[in-house]
């Protein structure tokens, strides 16, 4: 049985491996989703933390997604040393920030951010929560916005552009890599960064689930009164779960930043926030496998149904715009899953308050 579970994990990963190489001969777009769906792994695993371990509802995780991507732009790019003289007499060749110093600071800056958020909402529950979190997701992407005057500082609407590209070990990440003859694309290089990064955002999901800190969320996640009846510092843990979701979304988005090249207001809406709460649920609250596969379809099909949507639009001579008629396509294919599944595609074994009594 032992060698059998061996087998399927080391046959998993020379799928993973192979992945974007063979993705590559039908075009980078396709390695390109990938990547995306990676990045969005990586925020669903952080939101698994809040949501799913600890039971507090957060629409407003973009936020710290947004914090890491522009923690990443304004440190990468000649933003900064173009529009303060002091910062470029300080750094005459530009702020070239390497990426070992600006992921752990934006990881640290959005679990900061995390704490904050946690802080004034440590009494509220529920549908109260949910609001005052969507509030503060909408407080940072306006500021985002508002904050180009008096002081140019994140250049407003117009966002950051000139990011430079992630680099690792003198390998720009950016450029594609000739091994002999074979080409590596860009693209697939950030790949295995980024499948990377979700290897060990699992093992440490995995390891706080099973952890004195992972059963303490759950049993606030089930009732917090007997939580804190059973001498649990509930304030503490909540604050915690929070800074630990928000460090993934820092990290997440410092490399969107490095790898899009570009960041704006807009990449960080609400809808963002929904999505990677659609992502936990569908997949199934609290359950690492579920939040993957949730992640996977949502971030992937999308972009799939491009073309699905492309002949439905040409049936109906243009009616329909092919992008909301892709929402539509989505949102239909979420409403049939959750009444199919009202406990998500892979959900966790029932446990606690939650198991049926036979």
């Amino acid at each position: 049985m032992k060698n059998n579970k061996t087998l399927q994990f080391v046959l998993v990963g020379l799928a993973l491996i192979v992945l974007p190489i063979v993705l590559q001969g039908f075009g980078n777009a396709w390695v390109r989703i990938a990547d995306m769906a990676l990045l969005y792994i990586l925020l669903a695993l952080g939101l698994n933390i809040v949501v799913g371990y600890a039971g507090l509802l957060d629409l407003g995780y973009v936020a710290f997604f947004a914090v890491g991507a522009y923690m990443y732009g304004l440190l990468s790019s000649p933003h900064l040393t173009n529009t303060f003289e002091w910062i470029a007499a300080v750094f005459p060749a530009g702020m070239h920030m390497p990426i070992w110093l600006i992921v752990p600071v934006g990881a640290a800056l959005a679990g900061i951010f995390g704490m904050l958020l946690g802080a004034p909402t440590l009494k509220l529950r529920g549908d109260y929560l949910a609001i005052v979190t969507l509030g503060f997701g909408e407080i940072i992407r306006v500021f985002m916005n508002n904050l180009d005057h008096p002081v140019n500082i994140t250049n407003g609407p117009k966002g950051l552009d000139q990011i430079d590209s992630i680099s690792i070990f003198g390998l720009n990440l950016g450029k594609k890599l000739m091994i002999g003859d074979f080409e590596i694309a860009s693209v697939s290089l950030y790949y295995y960064l980024f499948l990377s990064l979700v290897l060990v955002a699992i093992l440490i999901s995995h390891r706080l689930e099973f952890s004195r800190i992972g059963r303490a969320w759950m049993a606030i996640r089930e009732d917090e009164i007997a939580a804190k009846a059973m001498g649990l510092n509930t304030r503490n843990l909540k604050l915690l779960a929070f800074g630990m979701g928000a460090t993934f979304g820092g990290v997440s988005g410092a490399m969107f930043a490095g790898f899009q090249g570009f960041i704006s207001p807009e990449s960080f809406s609400l809808m963002e926030s929904v999505m990677i709460v659609a992502m936990v649920v569908l997949g199934g609250l609290g359950h690492l496998p579920g939040v993957i596969l949730g992640a996977v379809l949502l971030s992937a099909l999308p972009e799939v149904l491009r073309y699905v949507a492309g002949p439905l639009q040409a049936m109906t001579d243009g009616r329909l715009d092919a992008s909301i008629l892709r929402q539509l396509l989505v949102a239909l294919a979420m409403i049939v899953i959750m009444l199919m599944r009202p406990r998500g595609l892979w959900p966790s074994p029932e446990h606690g308050k939650a198991l049926q009594s036979k």
